[in-house]
């Protein structure tokens, strides 16, 4: 049965009946109190954010001239910034809050997204990307620790709810910039909109007392993670690294089906569509525990089917259903993977929260990377080969993952 404790947070305050056993057969409903709407809400400013930066460097670029390679690079500081997120964030969080962490990690996201907008030259813009993958993944990372903090062994629940925003924000977020491309205000504008609704959560709830972790007693002080919680890791950074392949490189294989550029960037909204889509069945399926095993060995199969009618068809309009159908597939990927990863940490969520973050850091920028250059050398149909050996290498990691889990859990002491 779930073991509750009343435990004070940093700041002193107290985090009621929170959840920190694991019983994944456990049917208890999650409970969406304040802490958890404002992170389901702070996600989806982030990732509004997140899904604009693409679209918006590319006007960037036709302002200010710039090469390819350069405008490459605006991915790789990110990537960067990201890294150093995850790699950071550990320390932070043993001498900050909660609360304190997610409101300075918020205004830092303002800053990056301030300077990105201001900024008239490529080493400005740059930097500020780099600030903006720095403290929106900081961000990122906080978020997921509070919900994992006040769900448990629920957090998949929580997870896949919460990315539903994501999901919504990668449907909008591109419409928007869009939208205010051709008013007088301009794109810019877009990365306003996100800032003004975290100030209005700011004001509303600044004091909220948000839950702090309640490590397992036989985690003990540091230590290594356990090989579970690496394996489901890497799988995290592997589905992100199938969704962002999609997303750079989607449009170009459109093209060749006999898209023009125009509607093949937008036909690219049939991936995002497909995303929420996703995520709304993922937060509905996982409201009973123990699913999220079963459901990513099913997203993956989905993805691989879909992704071979999208690559393998020279149909636009099968290519463009192919394209939804990834999206399907890909939504739970992330949040699912991520929760497995904490679930296994055995005590040590914010430490594996962290890692995993620098892992996908590293690999949702080589990925890309290595797929653009292949097609470079070998055309892009040859290289897109990749996708179907990042979802069997997905299907691998799981389950390896899961065995790993089960010797540990076998050869764990009975308490």
């Amino acid at each position: 049965m779930y073991r509750y404790t009343r435990t004070p947070d940093r700041d002193g305050s107290t985090a009621s009946s929170r959840a920190t056993a694991r019983q994944p057969g456990d049917a208890r409903p999650i409970v969406r109190d304040a802490a958890t709407v404002v992170s389901y809400a702070v996600l989806g400013c982030y990732t509004f954010w997140l899904y604009a930066f693409g679209p918006a460097v590319t006007l960037l670029r036709e302002e200010l001239h710039f090469s390819y390679t350069t405008l490459s690079l605006y991915s790789v500081v990110w990537a960067g910034g990201a890294a150093l997120a995850g790699a950071g964030f550990v320390r932070a969080a043993r001498r900050l809050s909660r609360g304190s962490l997610l409101w300075l990690s918020t205004l830092a996201s303002v800053g990056g997204a301030t300077l990105f907008t201001v900024g008239r030259s490529a080493p400005a813009t740059m930097s500020a990307a780099a600030l903006f993958g720095f403290a929106g993944t900081m961000l990122l990372t906080v978020v997921q620790a509070i919900l994992s903090d006040r769900h448990g062994s629920r957090r998949d629940q929580a997870l896949t709810e919460a990315n539903i925003a994501a999901g919504a924000s990668a449907v909008l977020a591109p419409l928007a910039l869009g939208a205010l491309t051709i008013t007088v205000v301009g794109w810019r504008a877009t990365f306003a909109l996100p800032a003004l609704v975290l100030l209005l959560l700011y004001l509303r709830y600044r004091q909220l007392p948000l839950p702090s972790p309640a490590p397992d007693p036989a985690a003990g002080p540091g230590g290594r993670l356990p090989v579970a919680c690496w394996l489901f890791a890497v799988l995290t950074a592997v589905g992100s690294a199938i969704e962002f392949c999609l997303i750079y490189f989607g449009p170009q294989m459109l093209i060749d089906a006999g898209l023009s550029a125009a509607a093949a960037s937008t036909a690219l909204s049939s991936n995002y569509l497909g995303i929420l889509v996703g995520r709304l069945l993922g937060a509905g399926l996982t409201r009973r525990a123990g699913r999220a095993v079963p459901l990513l060995y099913a997203s993956l199969a989905l993805t691989g089917v879909s992704f071979l009618v999208f690559w393998l068809t020279d149909r636009p309009v099968l290519a463009i259903v192919g394209l939804f159908a990834c999206g399907v597939g890909i939504a739970n990927l992330y949040p699912l993977s991520l929760a497995l990863t904490l679930d296994a940490a055995r005590g040590r969520e914010d430490q594996a929260n962290a890692r995993s973050q620098v892992v996908v850091g590293l690999v949702a920028a080589a990925a890309p990377f290595l797929l653009g250059s292949l097609a470079d050398q070998h055309g892009l149909g040859v290289a897109f080969a990749l996708e179907p050996v990042l979802i069997g290498a997905g299907a691998l990691l799981l389950w390896s993952g899961i065995r790993a889990r089960r010797t540990a859990e076998c050869s764990s002491p009975t308490p």
